[in-house]
């Protein structure tokens, strides 16, 4: 995924002389082709995320379009208070991009993990959650965050994460997108947990049950024709994210639910679980730990069903 947000971004900076491009001492060779191009627009501001998201507010008021970019947990739950008072109190649009979401850098320990930046992203006045699914996600929604007026928070995974679309799908901020059609159990998959989604639905489609997934590629807003859509149509909603299932996409979901009135159907959260994980491993390893496989996923929902 970062290297797509890394190309799309240098193609979009070529037509948008306004687009400022920031990291926090990250991103070097990543960026080459960026620098070379544009040098007068990419900020290094090193180990000090706070302070370039207090730069980003400030040439987003000279009306500039910054995009702040660095690992996940260091550009939310670090600088949350530049976030909310600096860029959302004043609706800057400041774009703020981390990449190695959720389970990315699994090996590098608990600092590294971001298992609840949807959460407190979301509660955040006037924010935008976008998770894209795969590299061609990330290109859509780059996109349309460049005309979204406000602050936007995307969540990216790192590098190497397997593709769901074969091309760059025509995507709208706040509409879901489905991908794949099915009768009785909706899977809403936020993030990179889209391509174990459709595995998912293949071992339920072996069980003899019919399953539709779902792109929730935006979080915040939420896609609320959908859900009362899905609420009236299907037997059980899953909604699936590489994130605690503690106020990400299922806790947003569940909220909506408890607000509204007519039909429901069931509904199952599954995510990361309202704990640390102690032990380092690769993300294979840590989403075998919260029961985030193809098989456990199934054997979840189907036990949900009946």
């Amino acid at each position: 995924m970062r290297n797509a947000f890394a190309s799309e971004i240098t193609a979009l900076a070529a037509t948008d002389p306004t687009l400022i491009m920031m990291t926090a001492d990250i991103g070097n060779r990543l960026f080459d082709r960026f620098k070379d191009q544009f040098p007068d627009r990419l900020f290094n501001c090193g180990v000090a995320e706070a302070n370039m998201i207090g730069m980003a507010a400030g040439l987003a008021s000279g009306g500039f379009r910054p995009i702040c970019y660095t690992i996940t947990p260091f550009i939310t739950y670090r600088c949350y208070e530049q976030i909310r008072v600096d860029v959302c109190y004043h609706q800057k649009p400041v774009t703020i991009v981390g990449t190695g979401s959720g389970l990315s850098y699994a090996s590098l320990g608990v600092t590294h993990h971001s298992c609840e930046d949807i959460a407190v992203m979301r509660v955040l006045p006037g924010m935008t959650v976008l998770c894209p699914a795969d590299a061609f996600e990330v290109r859509a929604l780059l996109r349309a965050s460049r005309l979204w007026n406000g602050p936007v928070y995307m969540r990216i995974g790192k590098k190497g994460e397997p593709t769901v679309h074969a091309s760059t799908p025509e995507l709208t901020i706040g509409k879901a997108l489905p991908i794949r059609s099915g009768s009785e159990v909706a899977l809403l998959s936020t993030g990179n947990m889209l391509p174990s989604a459709m595995e998912t639905a293949g071992l339920l489609a072996q069980k003899g049950v019919s399953c539709e997934v779902v792109s929730f590629h935006t979080v915040k807003p939420l896609d609320e024709d959908y859900l009362r859509s899905a609420f009236s149509k299907f037997k059980l909603v899953a909604t699936l994210e590489e994130h605690s299932i503690l106020g990400g996409l299922g806790g947003s979901v569940a909220e909506w639910l408890a607000d509204g009135d007519g039909p429901r159907a069931r509904m199952i959260r599954l995510g990361t679980g309202d704990h640390f994980l102690h032990t380092a491993g690769e993300q294979e390893f840590a989403r075998e730990h919260y029961g985030l496989t193809p098989a456990k996923i199934s054997e979840a929902i189907l036990s949900r069903l009946n």
